[in-house]
């Protein structure tokens, strides 16, 4: 007796032990996490600026080339920390992904789409948004690209840090602009179509909140809401596909493979219209035998929506990468053009090392600190369910479409967080309606305190004000911080 219970003593001690070890052991993860991937990110600029070293070292203006691959690489892992949460938000917040399967098929798509089809837009980043020969040397012009490069950067780093996702396209026009006003006066800027991108602030959000409201009140009307909606699945889920692989069609042959060949937007959008129908055709079969077995209820529905938003996140995150890539290289490609050439008018050429720093940061920063505005786009701002999620992704596609058609430049950010918030002030309103409709008494919110009327709300009002204000301030703070630290570069190296 007196064994056993000197046996189940020390059982009880060592389970004492093992918790203690194990509550370390989680405190060292908890603890460690952010210097790991500071030092990664710190090793992974240190080995751009070293490759830039080893293609470019003979060069003249080796050191300006580094110390420019270096911020190249600093900008990209801010692009994969905060960007690309947009695309993987929403399936990660549906449970239609883990986040890491997120992780892992964004950061194959991102490369992908960056390798394969990136840099179309990078003379625009790099030429477009201030006029090259109101520069008077090439030295102004790559303190110019530098000063921009450095101060997106670090606005985008301020913009994961507090979490609210922004458009790093706007972080890098921002930071051209105002390097330029600093160098050449206002005269430098193209201001039409830096008034065409102030547009962009209102168009993108708002165009992609009204159709990813559109697409999720259709879902309502003729699934969510009918008596037998397992049947009305079987008929509307295979059109739904049939509809994204269309807007993904027009996409990405729109946007995502300019590199590969040009196509204009009917042939694309007729390249769409052929996938789309091919796709309805293949899905009949498809989610009929998806749907035997189910349950009449609304649970059973996400089921079918699981594989098209896992494939929308993974094509969204390809053409990301062929786009949004520009923003990490486009002004590194400029500053080793002006350095080797002393061009800095021509048409900016992309070396593959380049493509390669950039897409490498995105995936390294969304792998490092994607997971932060990962859970804020998919979780915090409203609550998704696949179908919601699936909205967002295909207003995304149909929204860059519908801009392309009006010339108009456009966010993924914007769009992205727009559809989100589209989704969310539309259960809002579906929710009041609703009651009204059945008659059911609305509780008068201004009895309970404002904290409790925020909570009761479907969409938290304090990420939207957040992210409103973030957006705004975008060019503006970027501008204003890439004018200072090109001062401090010409006044220290000039």
């Amino acid at each position: 007796m007196a064994r056993n219970d000197l046996e189940a003593g020390n059982l009880e001690t060592l389970d004492r032990d093992l918790g203690r070890l194990s509550g370390l052991d989680k405190a060292t993860k908890f603890v460690a996490k952010p210097v790991v991937g500071l030092g990664v990110s710190l090793t992974f600029i240190v080995i751009a600026g070293l490759i830039a070293m080893v293609f470019l070292g003979q060069s003249t203006n080796s050191m300006i080339i580094v110390a420019a691959a270096a911020l190249g690489a600093y900008m990209a892992l801010n692009i994969g920390a905060n960007d690309v949460a947009n695309n993987m938000g929403p399936a990660v917040g549906a449970n239609a992904l883990t986040m890491g399967a997120a992780i892992a098929i964004a950061a194959v798509f991102e490369s992908a789409g960056a390798l394969l089809a990136g840099g179309d837009v990078v003379s625009t980043i790099a030429k477009g948004i201030i006029a090259p020969e109101s520069m008077q040397t090439a030295s102004v012009f790559i303190w110019a690209m530098l000063a921009a490069l450095l101060s997106a950067a670090l606005w985008v780093n301020l913009a994961t840090w507090i979490g609210a996702p922004v458009s790093t396209t706007h972080s890098v026009v921002g930071g051209v602009m105002g390097a330029g006003i600093a160098a050449a006066g206002f005269a430098a800027v193209n201001w039409p179509t830096m008034m065409k991108i102030a547009a962009s602030w209102v168009i993108s959000p708002v165009l992609g909140g009204l159709i990813a409201a559109a697409f999720l009140w259709f879902i309502k009307s003729r699934i969510v809401y009918r008596d037998d909606k397992i049947a009305a699945a079987r008929r509307w889920v295979p059109v739904l596909v049939g509809i994204m692989a269309a807007a993904f069609g027009a996409y990405l042959a729109l946007k995502g493979l300019k590199k590969v060949i040009k196509i204009d937007l009917v042939t694309a959008l007729s390249i769409g219209v052929a996938i789309g129908i091919l796709v309805w055709i293949i899905m009949i079969p498809i989610i009929r035998k998806q749907a035997e077995g189910l349950e009449n209820r609304n649970k059973s529905l996400k089921v079918l929506f699981g594989i098209p938003l896992v494939a929308s996140a993974a094509l969204l995150s390809f053409a990301h990468g062929a786009n949004d890539v520009a923003n990490a290289v486009g002004p590194l490609a400029a500053i080793v053009q002006a350095s080797q050439s002393g061009d800095f008018t021509a048409a900016v050429s992309i070396p593959f090392w380049v493509m390669v720093i950039g897409a490498l940061g995105i995936s390294f920063g969304l792998f490092l600190f994607g997971p932060k505005l990962i859970r804020m786009v998919g979780s915090q701002i409203t609550k998704l369910n696949p179908m919601r999620a699936y909205c967002v992704a295909l207003s995304a596609a149909i929204t860059v479409i519908v801009a392309s058609w009006l010339g108009l430049p456009v966010s993924s950010t914007h769009i992205a967080v727009g559809g989100v918030f589209g989704v969310g002030f539309f259960r809002e309103w579906d929710s009041e309606r609703r009651m009204k409709k059945a008659r059911i008494d609305i509780p008068d919110m201004k009895h309970y305190s404002r904290e409790e009327r925020q909570r009761r709300k479907l969409v938290r009002r304090s990420h939207f004000l957040t992210i409103i204000a973030a957006w705004v301030i975008t060019v503006p703070a970027a501008a204003l911080l890439s004018g200072g630290i090109f001062m401090l570069i010409t006044t220290f190296f000039g």
